[in-house]
């Protein structure tokens, strides 16, 4: 499962992914919000690495896997899709999985944002002020491995600092944990807010884990449903090893959107 990668901005992490993508054989996949991000999309900023990522999810629709796409905010243009199917891939707004006999839960989450109900244009300035901090914190990054610091995250440090962020994100778990146990689901997963985390709750004699996918563009985390448990994969260059021919990542192929949905179009059909 994966959450908040936001193609389409700078500070998404598609090489990254691409590797991991091409690492990993998954008979489901499930992208839980965020995947494009339509908020600040632009024809100007859409490199090949971003449509290597498409071109991937595409190969396991061909290859059988059933790929489903829960919408986020930043993609919320498709929800008026909400319920569609194309071959092996459907749209909707949030998914039922019934796992090993226990019941999951899965959904964005930004549904329980309250900047997204009452202030969406201060939403979407914080999102582009976002990718501009996480720009930022790359050059500062640069001169930090330099000189032999290591790498840290600005946006990180501002969420731990500031007490309302810290509020916010803790309030999000507590709805979407109190929600799922009124449901009697087992498992509750979202994304939205990129804290990663499996953490097991107890409230009023009832017991649900919840999970958070995290994001590709500070985390780079992943969830995956093995052997009946739940596992938070956090991307290592070291730990996936790809065959050379897997390495080749067509970078150098330029495809036009058109040529993207022909070929969209045309997996499906074969799928």
């Amino acid at each position: 499962m994966l959450s908040d990668i936001h193609l389409g901005t700078y500070g998404c992490h598609s090489n990254e992914l691409v590797r991991y993508l091409k690492s990993v054989r998954p008979k489901t996949l499930v992208l839980n919000g965020d995947i494009i991000d339509m908020w600040q999309f632009s024809k100007n900023y859409f490199p090949a690495s971003h449509m290597a990522v498409l071109k991937e999810i595409l190969r396991m629709l061909s290859h059988g896997s059933i790929v489903y796409y829960i919408t986020g905010n930043h993609d919320e243009m498709l929800r008026k899709f909400a319920g569609l199917n194309f071959g092996n891939l459907t749209i909707d707004n949030k998914l039922v999985l019934h796992l090993d006999g226990k019941k999951t839960w899965i959904f964005h989450g930004d549904v329980f944002d309250v900047s997204m109900k009452y202030s969406k244009w201060a939403a979407k300035l914080g999102g582009k002020g976002y990718d501009i901090l996480i720009l930022v914190n790359r050059w500062v990054n640069k001169i930090s491995e330099q000189m032999g610091r290591g790498k840290i995250s600005l946006s990180k440090k501002i969420k731990e600092s500031v007490k309302a962020a810290v509020k916010h994100i803790a309030d999000f778990e507590d709805i979407a944990i109190n929600l799922a146990i009124d449901k009697d689901f087992d498992y509750v997963i979202c994304g939205h807010i990129h804290q990663p985390t499996i953490r097991q709750v107890n409230r009023n004699n009832k017991s649900i884990i919840y999970l958070n996918s995290g994001d590709w563009i500070e985390n780079l985390t992943s969830l995956e449903y093995h052997n009946k448990e739940w596992s938070l994969i956090h991307f290592d260059h070291d730990k996936i090893k790809l065959s050379l021919e897997e390495e080749q990542l067509d970078f150098e192929v330029e495809a036009s959107y058109k040529e993207l949905f022909a070929a969209f179009s045309l997996e499906l059909q074969q799928s």
